[in-house]
């Protein structure tokens, strides 16, 4: 495919998923993705997601640029950092990023993720 791809700022048609018992820390979060675009390599992929209040654990083997669409979210690093975005920011969480996400209020996101091949 070599033709512009549109990211829809909804996921509609995805089905919503509750987080993994494993990771759960709080709440009970379902979570929807709708993934707009995935390379050949399947390195590259980019679309919406959004989730409800409650906070998982997370480890990042990718990087992964995030556009904030609506909500708050907190992510609280194991290296102490703690970092809270709201509606309209942008940010990125390197590949080895390890602690929780927290929903503080329910979120929707664009993301452009990239996994180069081990």
């Amino acid at each position: 495919m070599h033709g512009i791809v549109r990211i829809p700022h909804h996921t509609h048609g995805s089905t919503p998923e509750p987080v993994d018992g494993e990771r759960l820390l709080s709440g009970n979060p379902v979570q929807s993705t709708a993934n707009a675009y995935s390379d050949t390599g399947n390195a590259f992929h980019c679309g919406v997601w959004e989730g409800e209040v409650g906070a998982w654990r997370v480890a990042y083997t990718e990087h992964e640029f995030c556009h904030l669409l609506a909500g708050r979210v907190r992510m609280r690093g194991d290296d102490g950092s703690d970092t809270t975005v709201a509606a309209g920011d942008s940010f990125v969480i390197p590949a080895g990023f390890a602690g929780t996400w927290e929903v503080l209020e329910p979120a929707r996101k664009l993301y452009a993720i990239y996994e180069p091949a081990l």
